[in-house]
Formats: structure tokens, C-alpha cells, sequence
């Protein structure tokens, strides 16, 4: 049978020697093989460099990692307002401290009027007030415990006395203690500018051995009450969650295997919680807002977080970089992709006009519906393309990202339908970024002991942040309330209403 070529004919081929058929047979095997490895190939550069062009717009890559060419974040149309301060707008003005707080108040009268010159006598009920603030000079606070030894007279022993029970035997109270947890938490400090801005400011020497355990002291002191707030997340009926990569080392060896650590927060409204764990998997989001969460949970697209599907908002912001990616295809991943922003930009808007409270909910759901059509054809049409399997086409890329939206279709909307549920994990990723800086100062931890301090520390800032109120004192209170074997405050909100019982 003479090969597929129009150039030979059936009779040329029956009068070529066997010998040549065989080799002109092989030749053209391979060359069918060579052609299938460059068709591959091409598909496989083409999805390499859709990677190597991913910018902070098309990922979760940060702005500052964008290439010189890349194009930059789409700004803002510029307001036709003035700078400054806008008609109606109260202003911030400086609050002045009760007069009870003052060391002493000084009244000034103006002996003369400034229009005639004649004498003035009287006082002002009410005069302008002038306060001038400033930091006291630091004082250290130093009290000696003298341990006597006294020998028995009657058997010539001799015992020395021991320290009360609320002398602390590390020699440091609790206000320096919460002090070095507080530079190292909201500052990030390391520990030698702990060191450091210790001895500038209050003169104190401490030796770095010794800030290894005051922060384990404080870390220890707030145990309870973190453990008490992560059981307040699960409680709750709606949950943000997110986790970014963590360095430990394995000083202590509890990461014999090296393995890298996450960080991973759960968000409520009126409290955070942290937790650096081995792992990224299902178990660990499981632990982290419990196996037997009821609530919604409101996170990136990561799988993990599948096992609440029917009860999970996936988040919007992260679909808009799926979207721009298949937009910056060619063909039919195009014209998906610009159909799907186009339809994102229909939603926000009468999200927008939700959260003004402009458009009642009831309205919204009803405007939504048509948008929810519209997305699922797109998605349709984006999947009905059937790869072949390790095709790296950007046609065969668009048919699976759509073939996975598909799959948690209803984690799209949820938000549309369940009152306090965002459509975005926003307050996660600004409760996540507070680890991001640490663990760009501190490049992670080299124990366990020590993540355990970063999570327990970050819950006790951002929690107390959501309630506004103050972290050093709150950790004055827990550190003094430990040494003496009593609970720490608790971080659970203080309306009554608010509060779960431990």
C-alpha cells in the first residue's frame, strides 16, 4: 500500500525496491514522530511563558516581583475634588486629655486690654486650652530581695529564706516582659535591636538568652486564652481563612524532615487567630477552623478548602486573575476570558451599590441571576474543549480552569444569598500581611517554640486590634496573672452578646 503522500503514486510504489520502501517508511515515521515532539513543544513554551509573564494582575505574585515591562495597575480616573479636607467633612482634631491627668494646669490673664490699655481684672469660665505633652524621663524601678542565711542554734544548720511567690525569679516584671513581646510582635524586632532599644531607652542590659526567655514567658502566659479564641473562630457562622509559606529551621528538632511551614489565619470580626503548621493540606485547614465547622468559610480557591463546598465563598479577586490570564489568550480563550470580566464588572457594581445600601439584598439577587446565566455559558463553552492528556495548549489551559470553576460553581455566589458573607477573603490577606512583614525581617523561625511565640503574639495584636484594645496592657495583665497562677484576660469580645464561654 503506497504511503500518504500525493507525490507517489500506487504504481511508482509497487517498482520502488523493497529496501527503499522500508527506509522511505521509516523516514517518514520519524519525521511524523519529529513533527508530533514539535507540536508538543510549542504547546509547552507557549504555557512556560504565560508563566514567566505572570504578573501581580494575572497572580497572587506581589506588585514589587512585576517586570519593568509589565503593565502597571490600572489607576484610578482622578477626582475632580480639591485636595484637602471636603465640604462637610468634621476634620481630626487634636483631643485634649482630662484635666484630671494634668500635673499642673496654668491659668495666664492678659494684665492690659489690647484696644485701650486699661488694667483687666476677672477670670475666663471658659478659656482656651493648651496642653503640652511630654514623655516623662524613665526612672527604673528596681527593688532588691535580700535572701538572708540564719544557723540554727540548737543543731547548727544553717537555712536561707526564699523568694515570696510573687517575686519572680527571672528578676524582670512584667511590664519589661511585655515590652520585649511587644517590640519583637508589632515591631518585628530582632532580637539584638530588642537588645538594644531596651538599653537606649530604659537602660537595661539583657543578654540575648535572657529575651529568648521572656518571650518564651510571654508566650507561655497567653496559651490559654489563644486556645480559647481559636475555639470562639469555630463557634462562628462566618470565617475568612488564608495561609502563606513560613520558614522553621529545626533548632529544637521538631522538623527533623525540614519540611516547610505555613501560616495559616482564620478571621472573625472580633477575633484572629494564627497557626504555623508542617503542612498545607486539607487536615490543617480542618484544624485550623475545626473538622466539625458548621459555618461558612470565605477563602482563595486553594482545594484545600473544598471540603467545605455548600458552605464556601471562594473569592472573587482571586477569579479575576483567572480570568485576565485567559483574556491575554488568544482565539476562544479571548473572547472567555473578556466575557467573564465583563461580567465581574456587572456583579461589583451592584455589589457596590449592596454595600451603600442603595440596592436591597432582594433586588440584588434578582439582578444577579441573568449575571450567573451568563457566567456558567462562558464556563461551559470554555470546557467543552476535551485536552488531550499533557496538552499545554491555551486553549486546553482555558478548558481546565473553567472545568475546575465549574466543579465549585456554587462557591461563586454564595455571598449572594447569605447575609454577612463578602465575595472577596480581603480581611484575610490584611491579617496575613502583618506575618508577611515579620517574615521578611525575620526570614521565619528555628523552632517550633519560636512560631508558636509569632502565632500566639500575631492573635493577641490583631485581636485586640479588632476590638480596640491595648495590647500592652493586655499583656502587663496576662504576664502578671500567670506568674501567680491565675488566667490571663480573656481575648474573646467583651459585649456580653458577643462572647462564647469557654
Amino acid at each position: 500500500m503506497a504511503p500518504q503522500d500525493e507525490n507517489i503514486s500506487e504504481r511508482d510504489w509497487r517498482l520502488t525496491p523493497a529496501s527503499v520502501r522500508r527506509a522511505f517508511e521509516r523516514v517518514l515515521g520519524r519525521l511524523t514522530s519529529v513533527e508530533e515532539q514539535m507540536a508538543a513543544l510549542r504547546e509547552e513554551n507557549a504555557a512556560l511563558r504565560e508563566q514567566l509573564a505572570q504578573t501581580s494582575r494575572t497572580s497572587s505574585k506581589p506588585p514589587s516581583s512585576d517586570p519593568p515591562g509589565a503593565e502597571p495597575p490600572a489607576k484610578a480616573k482622578p477626582s475632580k475634588r480639591r485636595r484637602g479636607g471636603q465640604v462637610g467633612h468634621t476634620g481630626s482634631q487634636r483631643v485634649l486629655y482630662p484635666v484630671e491627668q494634668c500635673q499642673k494646669v496654668v491659668d495666664h490673664r492678659p494684665e492690659r486690654c489690647a484696644g485701650c490699655g486699661a488694667q483687666l481684672a476677672g477670670t475666663d469660665p471658659e478659656p482656651v486650652r493648651h496642653q503640652v505633652v511630654e514623655v516623662p524621663e524613665i526612672v527604673l524601678q528596681i527593688d532588691e530581695h535580700r535572701l538572708h542565711a540564719l544557723r540554727c542554734a540548737a543543731c547548727g544548720h544553717r537555712t536561707r529564706a526564699q523568694l515570696p511567690p510573687d517575686v519572680e525569679a527571672t528578676g524582670y516584671g512584667p511590664r519589661l516582659v511585655a515590652l520585649v513581646a511587644l517590640l519583637q510582635a508589632l515591631l518585628h524586632a530582632s532580637h539584638r535591636k530588642t537588645q538594644a532599644v531596651i538599653e537606649e531607652v530604659f537602660g537595661v542590659r539583657l543578654a540575648l538568652g535572657t529575651l529568648a526567655l521572656l518571650r518564651i514567658e510571654a508566650s507561655v502566659a497567653v496559651e490559654d486564652r489563644v486556645e480559647q479564641a481559636s475555639e470562639y473562630v469555630r463557634q462562628q457562622s462566618v470565617v475568612g481563612a488564608d495561609e502563606t509559606s513560613w520558614p522553621q529551621g529545626n533548632a529544637d528538632g521538631a522538623n527533623a524532615e525540614k519540611r516547610r511551614a505555613w501560616m495559616w489565619v482564620a478571621v472573625t470580626r472580633w477575633v484572629v487567630v494564627f497557626r504555623v503548621a508542617l503542612s498545607r493540606s486539607r487536615e490543617a485547614a480542618m484544624e485550623l477552623v475545626g473538622a466539625a465547622f458548621a459555618g461558612i468559610l470565605v477563602s482563595d480557591r486553594y482545594s484545600v478548602y473544598g471540603w467545605k463546598l455548600g458552605r464556601w465563598q471562594v473569592c472573587w479577586a482571586h477569579l479575576v486573575r483567572d480570568f485576565r490570564r485567559m483574556a491575554e489568550r488568544r482565539g476562544v480563550s479571548h473572547e472567555i476570558g473578556e466575557g467573564l470580566l465583563s461580567e465581574k464588572r456587572k456583579l461589583f457594581r451592584l455589589w457596590a451599590r449592596v454595600r451603600d445600601g442603595t440596592l436591597s439584598r432582594e433586588a440584588f439577587r434578582t439582578k444577579v441571576t441573568p449575571i450567573r446565566r451568563r457566567v456558567r455559558l462562558l464556563l461551559e463553552r470554555g470546557a467543552g474543549y476535551a485536552p488531550r492528556p499533557k496538552e499545554h495548549s491555551a486553549r486546553a489551559r482555558t478548558a481546565r480552569t473553567c472545568g475546575e470553576l465549574l466543579k465549585v460553581e456554587q462557591a461563586l455566589w454564595l455571598f449572594v444569598d447569605e447575609e454577612g458573607v463578602e465575595p472577596t477573603n480581603n480581611a484575610s490577606e490584611r491579617a496575613l500581611r502583618a506575618a508577611v512583614l515579620w517574615r521578611k525581617v525575620s526570614f521565619g523561625t528555628q523552632s517550633a517554640e519560636g512560631s508558636l511565640f509569632v502565632a500566639r503574639m500575631l492573635t493577641v495584636l490583631a485581636t485586640l486590634r479588632a476590638q480596640k484594645r491595648r495590647p500592652f496592657d493586655y499583656l502587663v495583665e496576662a504576664i502578671a496573672a500567670a506568674r501567680i497562677g491565675q488566667p490571663a484576660p480573656s481575648l474573646l469580645p467583651l459585649t456580653p452578646s458577643e462572647t462564647v464561654s469557654p
